[in-house]
């Protein structure tokens, strides 16, 4: 059991695949969760599911790409849960086509939600937490940021970009108690992966490809990132920071 009991947690992309299934087990945990979304339907579920299972849990409506919503929105999620002790920067966003085909307008998109969202985050958390000696951050990259993914050019950029960053922020709010880790999905069985695959030429044969590549010889499912999102931002891992972890079923190894 991951030792979070207690702690306010927000986790961006709440209402998504691998966000949803990372506030219901930090809610099973005991902790109290804000489900940061754009999409406040999809966050409102899972803070009703969380609640009805005898959790706690709200729902924000949250622009990771305007650094005012997020002011604000951390805000009113201290106002309600208390003051942040958790940070999970799991939203994120794709375009699967090959660089030289890929637009500028795509790349600010891309740049905004995986990158700048994050250090948006990063930026209005952080002061707290040095102020109470005290956080955990956990930031979702991928696999690609380690590997490169044909297709995938700025969006490995960013989540590459994101490594270095955790890395950064690790070394330099080590003093605070702060730990700064990060987790590398491989390819998961989300939305987001089937809107990917949606702009591939034929999306039944990315998916199977996919999942040929994986040694274990299954996509990833999100609560197998969940579990290790939540043991990072837990008391359970408070000797270890700076670190990436792939979790993609041995599709790739780093010693």
């Amino acid at each position: 059991m991951a030792n979070v009991a207690g702690k306010t947690v927000i986790v961006t992309g709440g209402g998504g695949g691998i966000g949803g299934a990372t506030c219901r087990l930090f809610a099973a945990q005991g902790a109290k969760v804000a489900v940061f979304d754009m999409n406040i339907e999809a966050a409102g579920e899972v803070a009703t599911a969380i609640e009805a299972a005898g959790g706690t849990a709200a729902a924000f409506e949250c622009d990771i790409t305007n650094r005012a919503a997020v002011d604000a929105t951390v805000a009113a999620t201290e106002a309600k849960l208390g003051l942040v002790d958790i940070l999970v920067n799991n939203a994120g966003w794709d375009v699967f086509k090959p660089f030289v085909k890929s637009a500028p307008a795509e790349w600010e998109k891309l740049i905004a939600i995986n990158l700048i969202g994050a250090l948006h985050m990063h930026h209005a958390v952080l002061p707290g937490m040095m102020e109470r000696k005290y956080g955990r951050i956990v930031n979702v990259a991928s696999d690609a940021a380690r590997v490169g993914s044909s297709g995938e050019a700025v969006y490995a950029a960013c989540k590459g970009g994101l490594l270095a960053l955790s890395k950064t922020l690790a070394r330099e709010h080590a003093r605070h108690g702060i730990t700064v880790n990060v987790i590398c999905p491989g390819p998961t069985d989300t939305a987001l992966l089937a809107g990917v695959a949606e702009g591939a030429a034929n999306p039944a044969k990315l998916i199977e490809a996919f999942t040929r590549a994986i040694p274990l010889g299954r996509l990833g499912q999100p609560e197998d990132l969940a579990r290790a999102i939540v043991f990072f931002g837990s008391d359970d891992a408070s000797f270890i920071t700076g670190q990436v972890l792939s979790v993609s079923g041995g599709l790739t190894m780093n010693g």
